[in-house]
């Protein structure tokens, strides 16, 4: 199983910069991959986001949220419920987050829930979210830089 934080699952929905090496990079591993409850939420925002900058229309975003939601359904997307233990841990975080790492709510939430889920290592393109996962003991890796 490997964590993916919204971004990505966006990527194997739509097509956009660095989706065709994510679906080949998430294909030779063959894992389930496993994200936050939020991404449910992150991943529609997004679609719509494109829908609004008219990178994609009305029934291309309808089509990727059904197709998003077939992978929750068919157990190829994991979604970790959001629990007390991981508010508290990104309440702590933010408490010793030195004032040189810009870290947003939501980075945080995927940072979390990965550790708390016993991760090791969390897969982003997002340079924020990278830059703070060792403050959560993971190691953050983007596979579209190799």
């Amino acid at each position: 199983m490997i964590y993916f934080d919204a971004t990505f699952l966006v990527k194997l929905v739509i097509d956009e910069p660095g989706s065709g090496s994510l679906l080949e990079f998430v294909r030779e591993r063959d894992d389930v991959i496993a994200s936050s409850i939020t991404s449910r939420i992150e991943v529609i925002s997004a679609l719509h986001r494109k829908h609004r900058e008219r990178a994609i229309t009305h029934g291309g975003m309808l089509k990727a949220h059904r197709q998003f939601f077939r992978e929750i359904e068919t157990g190829r997307i994991s979604c970790i419920v959001f629990s007390r233990s991981i508010v508290e841990r990104v309440e702590d975080a933010f408490q010793k987050l030195p004032p040189t790492i810009f870290l947003r709510a939501g980075d945080a939430i995927h940072l979390a829930t990965a550790s708390e889920a016993g991760f090791k290592e969390i897969y982003s393109n997002d340079r924020h979210l990278l830059a703070a996962a060792t403050l959560f003991k993971l190691k953050g890796i983007n596979p579209l830089a190799r």
